[in-house]
């Protein structure tokens, strides 16, 4: 008899607690998900926003038990439509429209309340969370401007510079030298053509000789011969300024030039009036020089 009664006080205390344990396990369980809320700001009386809640998640496909109802949800709110959309990318949202009903006499923060949605096929619940937005008044109180509720700034989160400044570093040499070799490519330039242009070449070799020897003559004469490409006489002389119209300005010195040369070589000999050779000769090659530029 004892034990009888000793079996029935175990039975009568375990069946409360196994009620208890399975209540708990029918409750579903509340998970967040992804929601894109309305922007926080800029909203006046009859303005519509919409929340967006994300059904399609990388585990599973949230399908709602039922959508939202259409009601007040606040003295600000009321809930309207509710429709599931699916984006270009496959996903699928569940879109929730609220328009507000209510205008603030000042600037003011209303705010969407925090919901849930239920999943009908995993026994889940999905948090949709509050949202804080500002609404204005229709009609702006002047005698309230001081009073006017703003959004906090919002935290600007600093950037590294290391990288930036890296490759402001890398550019700088980089440009430097290319402009050193830029340079040193002028340079050279110059030096090449000190010696390749025919009177720069001629302006060279007189540094050496004394312009009244005949070897300061014929380096002259030489010049001339390879600007026009030919030998030149005083009767050819119009092959020069064909060939090299640049030299025009000084036409009457070339042709003095040529005539005391022929008076010299072939006539009567040195003259007392002679021109300079050395002049002559830089003057033509600061032209020759112009027109190579």
């Amino acid at each position: 008899m004892s034990r009888g009664l000793e079996i029935l006080r175990i039975a009568l205390v375990l069946v409360p607690t196994a009620g208890v344990t399975s209540m708990v396990a029918a409750q579903p369980r509340v998970v967040p998900t992804i929601v894109e809320q309305p922007r926080p700001f800029g909203y006046v009386i009859g303005d519509v926003v919409t929340q967006r809640v994300l059904l399609t998640t990388p585990r599973e496909e949230l399908e709602p038990t039922t959508l939202p109802p259409i009601q007040r949800v606040n003295n600000w709110f009321v809930r309207r439509a509710s429709r599931i959309e699916t984006a270009p990318d496959g996903r699928r949202w569940l879109a929730v429209d609220y328009q507000l009903i209510n205008s603030p006499q000042a600037l003011a923060t209303v705010h969407l309340p925090a919901w849930k949605i239920e999943d009908k096929t995993h026994d889940t619940q999905f948090e949709i969370p509050a949202a804080s937005l500002s609404a204005a008044p229709l009609i702006s109180n002047s005698s309230s401007s001081t009073d006017v509720e703003l959004r906090p700034d919002r935290e600007v989160s600093s950037l590294s510079t290391t990288s930036s400044r890296a490759h402001v570093l890398l550019w700088s040499i980089a440009l430097g030298v290319i402009l050193l070799a830029w340079l040193a490519w002028l340079q050279w330039r110059n030096w090449r053509d000190s010696y390749n242009r025919p009177f720069a070449r001629a302006a060279h070799q007189l540094r050496r000789m004394d312009e009244m020897a005949p070897e300061a003559w014929q380096t002259v004469h030489r010049a001339f011969d390879q600007t026009a490409g030919r030998v030149l006489q005083t009767d050819t002389l119009p092959t020069l300024f064909e060939r090299a119209p640049y030299l025009q300005p000084q036409r009457a010195e070339i042709e003095r030039f040529f005539t005391q040369s022929n008076e010299r070589f072939f006539g009567a000999g040195v003259q007392n009036n002679l021109l300079s050779v050395r002049a002559l000769c830089l003057e033509l090659r600061r032209i020759e020089r112009q027109h190579a530029q």
